[in-house]
Order: structure tokens, then C-alpha cells, then sequence
């Protein structure tokens, strides 16, 4: 499509959810909403999904293809890859390049990038970033069911009696998901979240769990152990369907597995164990929603296992509203698993054994397939740095942020010879090691399909047409295995030839893989174009809602495989050098690494700047007040961020968001601080226990800076500093422990250039200065900084950059920071959609909104998306009932 006025379907990029979006696009301006028809979401949005409108502009965009500094032609880019490739292959074998892909990336995407390094490179030496995801999950199916195989489906969770959330805060990373189960308990569903913090989804449940970090197995096996006291195992299912089952019961009864002692190991409430136990006994319809709290974990795959078998164990699995359910975190994670994007996989859910190669083989007309698994992400990178692996390429995703150990990761990514990165934006914290960068189509430009959570299949439809010179990313690949000599096998001319072949070969052979699209192999581009939703497998009758109705599985006796899973410590324990417990994740209203989302000011309204969550008690102990800057640390680096002092993170333990980059928050990425401890199964990455300490910053200065273009300084001048972009504007918070020398320098540094005669207000006994400067009519910029005095809120001054022109009440305000004759709110801000604060939901309870819908009727909070309602039952909860009920 290239532009108009036609509203066309997509899906949206983010989460696994898979939600259905309708835009309309006139040149790049897009309006769009949810699509009602579409199964997953029904017409909601979440925040992120909702600001997409805001985050298709070209800035920052990647649209030539670039060799080192240089634009280049496709061709010349094109052939320098395929050659340097090619040469490093004849010289050092296959096993020396390698593809780190994404699940950003669309299946036809993934299905490209796997057959040329699978089929015709002949090395294994592809992954996907869902490795750092989903990987433990994948395994754990695999183990227990013969193959990556998630049963349920989106109609399990309205008609489940109880949820129970598993290190899942589906509040904020599924956000449609959660609304959809709002409805459920609305009619008595009821949710258990196991999670060592009080998150959103935790604070409105029925039930938290908020157990010791690394004690999940052992919560789980008392469960069955449990269960199997109570006789609620459901063994007619057992001897019909499941094998194995003896030796997890032996195995269980090698330990004490009583509610006293596994309350004890998890440092929970005996009251709070034995009513979750008596919950999930009673239950038949329950769902048991499994994500990164379990899956990023040196245990990942164990965790799963115990997961899975307490369902298999009271036939608890295919079902209607009854089933365990892995959810993933990308739009196509699923996807890339699917076609074979993880190294440890061929295609359509074939292994590396003998048949299956030779199938793959002659599926196609491949001489060299892949003779064994390739290196998983954290082992990619690490042969990287040795030397072992000379060609890279990075395909639609970040690993310089998102890594473990991401300094490091730098450190190899700088060291190889040859790196390949295409993306859709010029500039993140891994193109700047690019010898050579190639421009991909970003969402809204690309045409093709993807699989959320569900397994369900949905179109991504152009809105725009491509700009500059970017193309789809299974046309580049394609190019370049033309180019590396493989013409036949990389012919195609539009992803519809791509989907079916993919299709096709999913297909091939198939006689007992339920992966399976054989309904789709004969599609034509109109039924490409036109295609609806749909679930694998997908027959000609149609798609499948639930896997194992009949309780068969995919191994080789049809059985599923329960396994035992012995509890285990963390991989790291803390020790008095770092005493704490590193958790990291996401935040509600960001995205991975902020290529996107940073894009949308609304989506910054929420959480600003990069925190750290910390137990009041731990606070108290080092000296850090809440807001204050706090360095945290680890033995693998630091990071300097505000600190959030709050009771709902468990003591000894904290918690950092992920997603802020070099050119955001350089001080504030979290990720440098993680160890590359994996599961030794799966590989997945541990990213929810580094043993860490934290101590307060203690700056000798602060300030901010405000202008329309971003700035970021020097790397001479030792800051702790913080981009956050605004409405017409960028926020920059600065703060230093050097002298007035290393203030006056940056203040050289931002106010060059600065049009017109500067306003100025010096303090000198409070160490305050103040300086804004027009150009012409608008305000053109603003520092403040002060040593010892207090600065003023920025969303005034901020707002002041959206303006023509200011007023005369407005410039003789500037230098004081506030809004002449009304009064500011500085309380943090809730409702992202709406800009509403904190302060304002207070009032309006105070006034008598006793529920969230009133809250949402009264100051409009939670009346777009929905993503902040638990936040607003949250603030309701805390205000004293006798409050409520007076106002009332």
C-alpha cells in the first residue's frame, strides 16, 4: 500500500498478545484503533499499542544503506556482505558467522534468515532474541509434551475459575490480556500472582505469594505434593495419557514436602501456602500463566517442568478454561520458534537428528544443512569475543542494551571483524558497531505475518509506503544468498511466495508434527492479502483453539513425559559484598530498548527516568532516601539511578527497569549489570537474581537543561544524566561530583549556539543559576542548576516549548520555573493516555469516586487503554475505607 485514505488491518508490534489494529494513513500522519474483529484484543489497546500513531515519523530513520560513514548502493552493500561472508566461510568453515535475529522480525523474515544459514551456509549459528525470552519455556514443552507445543488459547482465560500468574505482571507487560480477565472476575474469577514483588497484578489479586527469590520449584513440587495428599490427582488421566509420574512422586518424597516446611523455604505465610494449595486442589478450571519471572532463570527449564506437571498431573491440560500457558513477550516470538529462528531447532519444529535433516534437505535442494545446534545467544557472543566467530549479523534488535553482561557484549561486538546490523533506525547503542548497516522496512512499511501467544496467525499489513531505500528483511536476506550463489533457493518476489513455502514445508513429510499449515500452502496474493486470524495447526477445515483435547502428545508413545524437578539454589547466592538480589524487567509503558516507544513522548509521562525499587529497611540501612540518585552495583558493572523506596519490593531484594540505552540514560542501563548465568538447558540468561549492593550517589550538583534537540554530552565530562523527550521539546536531568568547573562546562557545552540574549538569575549563597534564551518569539532553551537549593517542576517550562510565542506573564515567570497564578501538580503521573496524575485521582476519591470506573468517570484516568486501572486500584486500596465512605 502506499499511503491514502484506506483504512487497512495490521496487528500490533509489541507484545505476544498479537492485538488487531485498524490505521488509516495520510502521507505519515496515521490515525489509528483497536480492531474489533480481531479474536485477540477485541478492540482494546494497550498504551504502547495506542501511541503507535506517534512513533511512525522518519526521525531517526535508517533509509540508505550505509558502509561505515559512507551511503552506499543495495548493490555495493549487498555484495560486500555476501563477499566477506563467503570469504570468512571459505577461510575459517560455517561455524565462524553467525545470525543474532529478533522476534521484531515477521515469519517470513525469520523463515529467510533460518534457510540461508541453516540450508545453505550450513552452520546452526542462528538465534533469536527470544532465547533471552521464552527459550526455558520451549524446552520445558519439549520435555513434557514432545514438542514446543503452548495448548491453551485466549478463550481458557475468560472461562477459568482461577488464574494463577506465575512471575507474570500481565498489569503491565500484557496489558489486554489483564483487561480481558478484569471482565472474568467480574463474574468470580479469582487470581493467585506468585511473585517476590507487589506489582500491579499482584496488588489486585485474590492471592499474592510473595516468595524468596529462586524458590518457585519448590512451591510448585509442595503443590503436587500436595495435591497428591489430598487425592486431587487425577489418575485415571495419568494412566491413560502421562508417563513418569511415579518417579516425580518418588522423587517428591525424598524431601519434606510439608506445607510448614516448603512455607518456610519460601519465606512465605503457612496461612497464605495452604489457601493457595486448597485454591488450586478445588479448581478444576484453572490456568497457571507462565512468563519471564519463571523463564529468565538459571532454573528456567526445571521451573517450567514443575509448572506443567502439577496440570499434567490432574489432567489439567486441554480443556476448556484449564490448561498451562506459556505467554511470550514479542509479537512473533512464537513465529521464530516456529520456522526455525532459535539454534537449537530445523524448521516446523524438526530436531537435528538424521530424518530430519535429510527432509529439511530435500524440502530445499539443500546440500550443507546444518549437521548440529548452533550457539545460543550468550555463547554467540562469547565466541564472538574469542575470535571463534568472524561475521556478524544483527538483524532488528539490540543486544548492546539487551544482553547480559551488555558491557561485555560491547566489548565483543567492537572486537569482531566483520558486523552486519539492519534496522530501521540509524542509531542505537549496536549500529555503532556496524561495518555496514542496511535499512529495514519498520512497522507500518512491512507486509507480512506473525504468531502471538495463542499460536494464532495474523496479517502485518503496509499502511506506508517504504521510505528511502528500505526494504523487507526477507528481501535483503534473500538478496545476499542470491549473491553468496544461491539464486534457485532465494527467487522469491513477494513474501506471499515466502509464506508459502513456508506453508509448504510445514506441511512436508508431516505425518505426526502438530505444527502444521497445511490448510494455508495454496494461497493465492488476494487470499494472502484478505487472510483472517487464525490458529495452528490450520487444516483445511480450519485452526485449532486447543492442542491435546484428546490427550495425545507429540512423543513417540503419545504420552506426555512428567519429569522430577529437584529445587535448586540461586547460581549466584549474595553474599555480604552484595546482599541484595538484582531483579530487572520491564516497565508499563516502554518497550525493550526505547527505539520505538522512546519515540511517543505520552509513553515517558509514567516512569521517566531509570529507577531502582528498593525495601525501605535496605534503604534505610545505606543512607538512600526515596528520589535520591543511588549507584547500584554488581561485580559485572554500575548504574546510577533514582531510587524508588517502596514496601512492595521485598526486603533483600531490588528491581531495575531494562529498557534505557546509551542515548537515553548511559548511567541508567541495567543490563551491564546482570551475570551471564544461563540454564544449562535451554541457555536462557538469568535475569531475575545478580547478587548486587547499592550505596547513595552523593552529587555535589544537579540541574536540568530543556531544548528541542536532543543532547548528549561528552564522554570527558564524568555525568550522570538522563534524556526524556517531551511535546515539542527534550528534558535533560544532570547531575556531577566535580566542582563549578565541571557545571560551567557543560553549561558551555548546551548554551552554544543559543539564539538571542540569554534571561539570567545567579544565587550564589545557594549555588542556583538559571539561564532561558529566546529565538525570537519561542523559547529556544532553559539550564537550570543549582549546588544546595531546590530546582522547579519541569512540565511548565516544558510546555512552554510547544508555543509560538509566549506571553509577558510567561517570560517574567521563566526564571522562577512555575506557572503565574495557578497552582502546580507534581505528583506522579498515572494515566499516560490522559496526563493525569496521581494528585488529581486523590481529590477525585476524596470527592467520592469510590471505585475505579468512577475514578476513570471523574478525571478520565483509565478511560482510553485501561493500562493504568490496576494502578487506580491500587491508590483506592491505599486510601483508608473510612475516607472512601465519608467522601461517599
Amino acid at each position: 500500500m502506499a499511503g491514502g485514505a484506506e483504512a487497512r488491518k495490521s496487528t500490533c508490534p509489541y507484545c505476544g498478545v498479537g492485538c488487531g489494529v485498524s490505521g488509516r494513513a495520510e502521507g505519515r500522519a496515521l490515525t489509528l484503533a483497536g480492531d474489533e474483529a480481531h479474536p485477540a484484543n477485541h478492540g482494546r489497546l494497550c498504551s504502547k499499542g495506542a501511541a503507535l500513531a506517534d512513533t511512525v515519523g522518519m526521525d531517526g530513520r535508517l533509509l540508505f544503506p550505509m558502509i561505515r560513514d559512507r551511503r552506499a548502493t543495495w548493490d555495493e552493500a549487498t555484495a560486500l556482505v555476501a563477499r566477506r561472508f563467503s570469504e570468512t566461510i571459505a577461510r575459517h568453515g560455517p561455524d565462524s558467522v553467525a545470525f543474532y535475529v529478533s522476534g521484531q522480525l515477521l515469519t517470513e523474515d525469520y523463515y529467510a534468515a533460518n534457510k540461508l544459514m541453516k540450508g545453505f551456509i550450513g552452520s546452526g549459528n542462528i538465534d533469536t532474541n527470544s532465547r533471552l525470552c521464552m527459550a526455558s519455556a520451549v524446552v520445558a514443552h519439549k520435555l513434557a509434551f514432545g514438542a514446543d507445543l503452548v495448548p491453551g488459547c485466549y478463550e481458557d482465560l475468560d472461562l477459568a475459575d482461577l488464574v494463577v500468574f506465575a512471575g507474570h505482571n500481565a498489569a503491565w507487560t500484557h496489558p489486554v490480556l489483564f483487561r480481558r480477565m478484569e471482565a472474568a472476575r467480574a463474574r468470580g474469577q479469582r487470581h493467585v500472582v506468585i511473585d517476590p514483588r507487589r506489582t500491579d497484578t499482584a496488588q489486585v489479586a485474590d492471592l499474592h505469594l510473595p516468595l524468596a527469590p529462586q524458590t518457585d520449584v519448590r512451591l510448585w513440587n509442595g503443590l503436587l505434593a500436595d495435591l497428591i495428599r489430598r487425592g486431587a490427582v487425577d489418575r485415571s488421566y495419568i494412566a491413560a495419557h502421562v508417563s513418569g509420574f511415579a518417579q516425580v512422586e518418588a522423587a517428591l518424597a525424598a524431601d519434606d514436602q510439608s506445607p510448614s516446611a516448603v512455607a518456610a523455604d519460601c519465606g512465605l505465610a503457612l496461612a497464605d501456602l495452604e489457601r493457595f494449595f486448597q485454591m488450586f486442589a478445588q479448581t478444576p478450571r484453572t490456568v497457571s500463566l507462565f512468563s519471564m519471572g519463571s523463564n529468565q532463570s538459571a532454573q528456567g527449564v526445571t521451573k517450567g517442568l514443575a509448572i506443567l506437571n502439577a496440570h499434567l498431573a490432574t489432567g489439567r491440560i486441554g480443556k476448556p478454561g484449564a490448561c498451562p500457558f506459556s505467554i511470550t513477550g514479542q509479537p512473533n516470538a512464537m513465529g521464530g520458534r516456529e520456522t526455525g529462528g532459535m539454534a537449537t531447532t530445523l524448521a516446523a519444529h524438526m530436531d537435528f537428528d538424521e530424518a530430519s535433516r535429510a527432509r529439511v534437505a530435500r524440502f530445499w535442494g539443500a546440500s550443507r544443512v546444518a549437521e548440529r545446534p548452533g550457539l545460543k545467544a550468550v555463547d554467540m557472543f562469547d565466541a564472538v569475543a574469542s575470535g571463534k566467530i568472524k561475521a556478524l549479523w544483527v538483524m532488528a534488535t539490540n543486544p548492546a542494551v539487551s544482553m547480559p553482561d551488555a558491557s561485555a557484549v560491547r566489548g565483543a561486538l567492537a572486537a569482531c571483524p566483520f558486523v552486519v546490523v539492519s534496522d530501521c533506525m540509524a542509531q542505537t547503542d549496536t549500529t555503532a558497531f556496524a561495518h555496514v548497516k542496511l535499512p529495514a522496512l519498520a512497522w507500518g512499511e512491512k507486509d507480512g505475518t506473525v504468531t502471538n501467544s495463542e499460536r494464532r496467525i495474523s496479517r502485518q499489513r503496509a499502511l506506508f509506503a517504504p521510505p528511502g531505500e528500505a526494504r523487507a528483511d526477507w528481501r535483503i536476506i534473500a538478496d545476499v544468498g542470491r549473491a553468496m550463489g544461491h539464486a534457485d533457493a532465494f527467487s522469491w518476489r513477494s513474501p506471499v511466495q515466502v509464506f508459502r513455502e513456508w506453508a509448504r514445508m510445514s506441511a512436508y513429510e508431516n505425518d505426526d508434527r502438530l505444527l502444521n499449515l497445511s490448510g494455508l500452502v495454496g494461497l493465492t496474493p488476494d487470499d494472502y492479502d484478505a487472510l483472517q486470524p487464525v490458529q495452528w495447526p490450520v487444516t483445511g477445515q480450519g485452526g485449532t483453539a486447543r492442542l491435546f483435547v484428546d490427550g495425545r502428545f507429540q512423543t513417540p508413545d503419545g504420552r506426555a513425559q512428567m519429569l522430577p524437578t529437584p529445587a535448586a539454589g540461586p547460581a549466584q547466592a549474595t553474599d555480604p559484598a552484595f546482599p541484595l538480589a538484582l531483579n530487572t524487567g520491564r516497565i508499563r509503558d516502554q518497550w525493550h530498548t526505547l527505539t520505538r516507544t522512546g519515540l511517543a513522548p505520552s509513553l515517558w509521562r509514567h516512569a521517566p527516568e531509570p529507577f531502582v525499587e528498593i525495601h525501605p529497611a535496605d534503604a534505610e540501612a545505606v543512607g538512600i532516601t526515596d528520589g535520591a540518585l543511588t549507584r547500584v552495583r554488581t561485580a559485572q558493572g554500575e548504574a546510577v539511578v533514582l531510587a524508588c523506596v517502596t514496601d512492595r519490593q521485598r526486603p533483600g531484594s531490588i528491581f531495575m527497569p531494562m529498557h534505557w540505552t546509551q542515548g537515553f540514560a548511559p548511567s541508567g542501563r541495567a543490563n551491564p549489570l546482570v551475570a551471564a548465568q544461563v540454564d544449562p538447558r535451554s541457555g536462557q540468561p538469568e535475569f531475575k537474581h545478580t547478587p548486587a549492593r547499592v550505596r547513595p550517589y552523593r552529587e555535589t550538583w544537579r540541574g536540568f537543561h530543556i531544548s528541542r534537540d536532543a543532547f548528549a554530552p561528552p564522554a570527558h565530562l564524568d555525568l550522570v544524566w538522563r534524556r526524556i523527550p517531551q511535546d515539542g521539546c527534550h528534558l535533560h536531568e544532570f547531575a556531577g561530583r566535580g566542582d563549578d568547573g565541571e557545571r560551567e562546562a557543560l553549561a558551555k557545552l548546551l548554551l552554544h549556539g543559543a539564539a538571542g540574549g540569554a534571561l539570567r538569575y545567579e544565587d550564589p549563597a545557594a549555588g542556583s543559576l538559571r539561564e532561558a534564551f529566546m529565538d525570537g518569539e519561542r523559547l529556544d532553551r532553559v539550564l537550570f542548576t543549582t549546588t544546595s537549593g531546590a530546582l522547579p517542576p519541569r512540565a511548565w517550562l516544558a510546555e512552554l516549548f510547544t508555543a509560538d510565542s509566549l506571553t509577558a506573564q510567561d517570560r517574567a515567570a521563566l526564571l522562577i520555573g512555575r506557572a503565574p497564578g495557578r497552582a502546580t501538580e507534581t505528583s506522579p503521573v498515572v494515566c499516560a493516555c490522559r496526563n493525569v496524575r496521581a494528585g488529581v485521582i486523590a481529590r477525585a476519591i476524596e470527592a467520592g469516586a469510590h471505585d475505579v470506573d468512577a475514578v476513570s468517570d471523574a478525571t478520565g484516568a483509565g478511560s482510553s487503554c485501561g493500562s493504568c486501572r490496576p494502578e487506580i486500584a491500587r491508590i483506592l486500596s491505599a486510601t483508608p475505607r473510612t475516607e472512601i465512605l465519608d467522601a461517599a
